[in-house]
């Protein structure tokens, strides 16, 4: 038997300078080192590229293991190295202390026309260089309000997911981010039961357990409530993560809501 983990991510996005970044960090790290989470509960930060090796450096020096506090980066290119002008490779992510990447969130899809299939590419790539992949899927209010969330979902963990996936699921529905508003603890429930019984038939297997995370304006005020949800694994949250406090007290809260499950 083994203990099922749970996530908290936060996600920086193109915010927090370089002088805060660190700040940030190392605030993070400390609250960690002073109040230790439980083992079962993993937190990994995501700052942008030009501060994963700072980043890195303060969370060293605090000296916390990987598996309590990791480093994480926002996107990578689906190729080791070539003429690929503004890209980073997941092997110069790793090489940066980064262990996790964040794959297809709305806004790369949205902004940078990524699809199903290159995010796949991707998915790819960093699992070839080490690092685990986090892939985000998620339906627009449009596709909910019309009752297509479900063959949205579906069509997403199709094309994005590889057969053999090892890594994590972050369900951020594309209306809820940046809004203000979560889905109600039924809706939230229903769309992650059905995330979970679609993955074991793209994955063509019942027996791997991959972590899904709930991600969509996440506040220390609505993460006991979140977590408490059976079926979610955690949270991946955007401008919560940008002050230690903030998102220190999501993690406890978190920490508060979970207690550790076991799975054969």
């Amino acid at each position: 038997m083994t203990t099922v983990p749970k996530f908290v991510i936060g996600n920086w996005k193109m915010q927090a300078r370089h002088e805060y970044g660190l700040e940030l960090a190392r605030g993070v790290a400390q609250g960690l080192r002073d109040n230790p989470p439980p083992s079962h509960l993993h937190t990994i930060l995501c700052p942008p590229f030009t501060q994963l090796a700072g980043v890195h450096s303060e969370l060293d020096e605090i000296g916390l293991p990987n598996e309590q506090l990791a480093l994480g980066a926002q996107d990578c290119y689906p190729a080791a190295s070539g003429p690929f002008t503004g890209d980073i490779s997941p092997q110069m992510i790793k090489a940066l202390g980064a262990s996790y990447v964040i794959l297809g969130h709305s806004e790369r899809r949205q902004n940078h026309g990524e699809t199903d299939a290159v995010i796949r590419q991707k998915v790819k790539a960093a699992t070839a260089a080490g690092v685990t992949p986090i892939v985000c899927i998620g339906e627009h209010l449009a596709e909910r309000n019309e009752g297509r969330a479900a063959s949205v979902l579906a069509s997403q963990i199709e094309g994005s997911l590889t057969r053999g996936f090892r890594g994590i699921v972050a369900y951020e529905p594309v209306w809820a981010i940046g809004s203000g508003i979560t889905p109600s603890h039924e809706e939230l429930q229903r769309k992650l039961t059905l995330i979970r019984a679609l993955l074991p038939m793209r994955l063509m297997t019942d027996d791997i357990r991959v972590p899904v995370l709930y991600g969509g304006s996440v506040t220390s005020v609505q993460a006991p409530s979140i977590m408490s949800i059976e079926a979610v694994d955690g949270v991946l949250v955007g401008s919560a993560s940008l002050e230690a406090q903030s998102f220190l007290d999501i993690i406890t809260a978190a920490a508060e809501a979970t207690t550790p499950q076991l799975t054969s």
